[in-house]
């Protein structure tokens, strides 16, 4: 994926405004000392984490990395251990008690990472690379500098999980080192919360916060996952949107027909699955299925002054991402991801290029998603969905239809039933609220506060079991390959996140 850097004129002023600032947090100057100090041994231990192939459905490995992890809390004094249920990949959960706490803070990233071709990866997905720039921009694979000698804050970690989501373990961890080298202390109990299906859709997660809500109770969760904003500054996200699957199958034929001689005969499934998508958005973005945004719960006054103050970035992302055009028109991206949106991931029907054949296929697919926003029901919104495909003309099934189904009706659709999960957004003006960004911008500077993040995290599946509230604190750099190939962390943003971390375990 091509990309032109956004801040190749403009990155490295940005930079200067979160270090300055910082200056004025021990906290944040303790793990600046300490890791411009140990910068090697914090990569190599990145490393070491990064190299275990951390698929969610790869069980092996997915324990491998939850014992090491727990392994590399232990190392610290931080009591770990392995929580799940039947069937669950394991949290990696690790308690420091402080005396005379009066609040718990709740530390959460996840260890999982997306499925992965290798084929499509410069380098393998679990061989750490180290880059001396963006591949998009000709950077080159570099050795790691000797012990004691610095790295470029702008060099790149090439590796799955690299910035989604094991750099915040390491930052965490070593932001832990740093403020306990300097003398300095908790004020909080302090609990982790690593996961290890968050990719996998966080299947198991309130399960095993239900069965042990003792354990994992906090006042405050702090998510850490997810880019910084498009500028470089801090993102603050006080929730995040939900979502729901649909995936449809559109049958043609019994098997694939030669489309000479059975072309403008047989109905042809992947243009009936092309009309039908198409029936679902307008020329705008602006999605068409009956009562789609009816459940949309209204943003405070708070939080439109915050998405009016953020910085628009519309016009760069647009040179950046090679876009001729976006869609939801006049309106931003800060604005328009407070609103559901209607995504195709994905179709399949036959073959193309090469290895295409004259036929007529026999079945067309498509895997959607919904980004949900607070108030939306996963369920309500999917079956809405469905509703609109028979309005089309299909008539909707959950499994594989029968030859005397297919047969019966002229238009068959697919659609096994979904389920999702909802949106919340924890209210900006809540103290919690307010003092987690004082410590966030007493570290890096004015933080670009906005009402939820555009992607999901599994808010609901934590709040609705425990009672507690969640903030997101992302670190990743917004360029980062998220979910795709040559996944990346650029390592200011690594250093940056240890500062920020030792200022909030701190809190």
């Amino acid at each position: 994926m091509a990309r032109i850097s956004l801040w190749f004129a403009l990155g490295a002023a940005l930079t200067v405004v979160p270090i300055a600032v910082g200056q004025a947090n021990p906290e944040a100057i303790a793990a600046r000392q300490w890791r411009q100090q140990h910068e090697r041994t914090i990569v190599d231990e990145f490393f070491g984490l990064l190299a275990i192939p951390n698929i969610a459905s790869d069980r092996v490995n997915i324990q491998r990395n939850a014992e090491i992890i727990a392994k590399m809390m232990g190392q610290r004094g931080v009591p770990a251990r392995l929580v799940s249920v039947p069937g669950a990949n394991p949290i990696v959960f690790g308690e420091i008690k402080t005396p005379g706490a009066t609040r718990t803070l709740v530390f959460y990233a996840h260890y999982d990472g997306q499925p992965l071709d290798p084929k499509e990866w410069a380098t393998p997905p679990f061989t750490p690379t180290l880059r001396n720039g963006m591949l998009e921009k000709d950077g080159q694979s570099i050795a790691l500098p000797a012990p004691g000698m610095p790295f470029n804050p702008e060099w790149r970690v090439y590796a799955r999980g690299a910035a989604d989501d094991k750099a915040p373990i390491v930052a965490m961890l070593t932001a832990l080192d740093a403020i306990r080298a300097a003398g300095l202390r908790t004020k909080s109990n302090i609990k982790f919360a690593f996961e290890g299906e968050e990719e996998a859709g966080s299947v198991n997660l309130e399960k095993i916060l239900a069965a042990n809500r003792e354990l994992f109770s906090g006042d405050l969760w702090l998510m850490c996952d997810g880019p910084v904003h498009q500028t470089r500054r801090q993102l603050i996200a006080f929730g995040a949107r939900g979502a729901t699957r649909v995936d449809i199958t559109i049958y043609g034929p019994r098997g694939e027909l030669h489309s000479g001689h059975y072309g403008n005969w047989a109905p042809n499934p992947a243009m009936l699955l092309a009309k039908l998508l198409a029936s679902m958005k307008d020329d705008n973005g602006r999605v068409l299925v009956e009562h789609f945004y009816d459940e949309i719960e209204p943003l405070s006054d708070l939080e439109k002054r915050a998405i009016a103050e953020a910085p628009s970035i519309d016009e760069d992302l647009v040179k950046e991402f090679w876009l001729g055009a976006t869609d939801g028109g006049p309106a931003k991206l800060t604005e328009l991801i407070t609103l559901p949106s209607l995504n195709i991931r994905g179709m399949a029907s036959s073959r193309i290029g090469p290895q295409a054949s004259n036929v007529i296929p026999a079945t067309a697919s498509v895997t959607m998603d919904v980004r949900l926003v607070k108030g939306m029901d996963p369920r309500r919104t999917a079956e809405r969905v469905i509703e609109h495909v028979r309005k089309q003309g299909f008539f909707v099934v959950e499994s594989e239809p029968s030859a005397q189904i297919r047969m019966a009706h002229p238009k068959i659709a697919m659609i096994p039933r979904p389920g999702g999960d909802a949106a919340t957004r924890t209210p900006m003006d809540l103290p919690i609220s307010q003092e987690v960004i004082r410590v966030v911008e007493s570290v890096r500077g004015p933080a670009v506060k906005l009402p939820n993040m555009g992607g999901g995290l599994p808010l609901t599946s934590i709040e609705r079991p425990l009672g507690t509230r969640t903030i997101v604190i992302p670190m990743g750099n917004h360029d980062n390959n998220q979910h795709s190939f040559n996944e990346n962390l650029r390592l200011q943003n690594l250093w940056d996140g240890i500062e920020l971390m030792a200022a909030l375990l701190t809190m």
